[in-house]
């Protein structure tokens, strides 16, 4: 027995509520605390645990179930030889200037006034007004060519020397221009961009497709009325599309030096492998 109290080694909670009322809430709080703390610990380390796990089983999870990727090669043709070469018109080079002549001499009519005298002499009476609007008068005769004092003013010249007509520039859309509405860069910028921006993941299948797009390029460089007329649908909408998502303004026809509505059509060729 004595032993037994030898070995027994009380606590500090023992030791401070020796003697008192162990029934009263302090003591069992003081008893119970230790395995709070350890059971408290063990749960927030579950949760932390279990934050920083999430996002990687979720990752996991979405390539699970993530769909495998169709990979579609579209190449754009090139298609130069189908389009209509339009040859700028060459600038006519002036003629020669012809070789100088010599000056003709203007005939002239004598029409001098006689003074009044007493006696005077036989003077030449002065010619007659149709006579002098034919050429110019002058104080003495001289023959040579007529020269009219009034002369109609001449018509205006164009490039053909035969007036030209010019007709008003209205707003419909015209489809001959004197000069062609223009991507910057040129037609193969605007092929180049259609081809980076063209989206072939809707389409199905494989071969070559075509169409041709057309569209209205108005005066100020956008683009209305896009059309494009080919045997699958699917291929002529989403051409319609990548050329409505294409923003940069185009150079607008012209015609008689003025800015108009011209349509311009764009065929396009694709192959799907």
């Amino acid at each position: 027995m004595a032993e037994d109290n030898l070995n027994y080694n009380p606590t500090l909670d023992e030791i401070v509520f020796e003697n008192r009322n162990k029934v009263y809430g302090a003591y069992d709080l003081r008893t119970a605390y230790p395995k709070m703390l350890t059971k408290s610990f063990l749960i927030g380390t579950a949760f932390f645990l279990a934050l920083a796990v999430s996002p990687l089983v979720y990752l996991k999870i979405q390539q699970m179930n993530a769909k495998d990727k169709v990979e579609v090669e579209a190449k754009l043709v090139d298609i130069l030889e189908e389009e209509p070469i339009i040859e700028q018109p060459k600038e006519e080079e002036p003629p020669p200037p012809p070789p100088p002549k010599e000056e003709e001499k203007q005939e002239v009519i004598q029409n001098v006034v006689p003074e009044p005298k007493k006696a005077p002499k036989i003077e030449t009476p002065p010619p007659p007004i149709t006579k002098q609007l034919e050429t110019t008068t002058g104080l003495q005769n001289q023959e040579g060519v007529k020269t009219p004092v009034y002369a109609p003013p001449p018509p205006p010249v164009t490039g053909k020397g035969v007036a030209a007509e010019v007709k008003p520039v209205t707003n419909e859309v015209y489809e001959s221009v004197d000069q062609n509405a223009e991507f910057p860069g040129g037609t193969n910028s605007f092929r180049s961009k259609f081809q980076n921006n063209f989206d072939a993941s809707n389409l199905e299948g494989e071969g070559t497709l075509k169409t041709e797009i057309t569209f209205v390029v108005e005066k100020d460089g956008s683009l209305t009325q896009v059309k494009a007329t080919g045997p699958n649908s699917d291929f002529n909408r989403e051409a319609e599309s990548t050329v409505k998502g294409i923003k940069t303004k185009w150079t607008p026809g012209k015609v008689n030096g003025q800015p108009v509505r011209s349509r311009f059509r764009f065929p396009v060729t694709m192959n799907f492998q």
